[in-house]
């Protein structure tokens, strides 16, 4: 089973050579690992290059942003399954994807995914939270559930079927596309219990009281294309989800 995994990069030269040592080091071997940078003026192509041996297709380009370049790369895939590695983030272990691939094996699902830990930007050693997912639930998924997206690998034919990342949900076009598969497509899915991803922090929808907002209010567009009713209760809930994560962290 050939895993498709795409990193999209944009002036990452900081952290993303721990991110491709972390693909190149994985146990697993049957990897298509896809490149698609949004033509970088820092050291990020030179980077690239000197692990070009180890990068299956790469390309470097103008785009319209991150999910922008993430369908770029599901389109040039040829591997069974997709998943995504963003550049400042790096796998949890070298037995990530071969547990992945044995899940998708054993379950028969069309969607595997896992666990998150958050890690000090500067400081990877220092663990911030834990997202600790479950089994999907359709009900829970109403009120603002969710896998975490780095951890997110489903079967090309799902994208093929129902379609890549939608541009016009901005930050929450993770959200949208999970919400599209998961919920209204109600794709079968598996929850393997255990660290996928470390993630440092200091994401985009994160960053500032405008950009949360902006980001709730996609979330919500999202929930209503996808057949969800908005409820308060989503707003409620969905920051209450993060406290549980620095309870489970600590």
């Amino acid at each position: 089973m050939k895993i498709s995994l795409i990193t999209v990069t944009y002036n990452s030269e900081e952290f993303l050579e721990g991110c491709i040592q972390s693909v190149i080091n994985q146990s697993y071997s049957n990897i298509e690992y896809i490149i698609v940078d949004g033509n970088s003026t820092d050291s990020t192509p030179a980077i690239i290059e000197k692990y070009r041996s180890f990068i299956s297709k790469y390309i470097s380009e103008p785009d319209l942003g991150i999910y922008d370049a993430m369908n770029k790369g599901i389109n040039m895939a040829s591997g069974e399954i997709i998943g995504v590695l963003n550049g400042d983030d790096y796998f949890a272990d070298n037995g990530v994807l071969s547990d992945i691939s044995e899940e998708f094996n054993k379950s028969g699902a069309d969607i595997v995914y896992g666990n998150l830990w958050y890690v000090s930007r500067n400081d990877p050693a220092k663990i911030i939270r834990k997202w600790i997912s479950k089994s999907f639930n359709r009900n829970s998924m109403k009120y603002g559930w969710m896998p975490a997206h780095p951890t997110f690998y489903a079967r090309k034919k799902l994208f093929a079927r129902y379609g890549n990342y939608d541009l016009l949900y901005q930050s929450a076009a993770d959200y949208e596309l999970m919400l599209r598969f998961l919920f209204k497509h109600n794709q079968k899915s598996s929850f393997l219990n255990r660290v996928f991803v470390k993630m440092r922090t200091g994401g985009l929808s994160n960053k500032s009281l405008k950009n949360r907002i902006n980001a709730s209010l996609n979330d919500r567009r999202a929930m209503k294309k996808n057949g969800i009713s908005f409820s308060w209760l989503f707003f409620i809930l969905k920051p209450i989800r993060k406290i549980e994560q620095f309870i489970n962290h600590n």
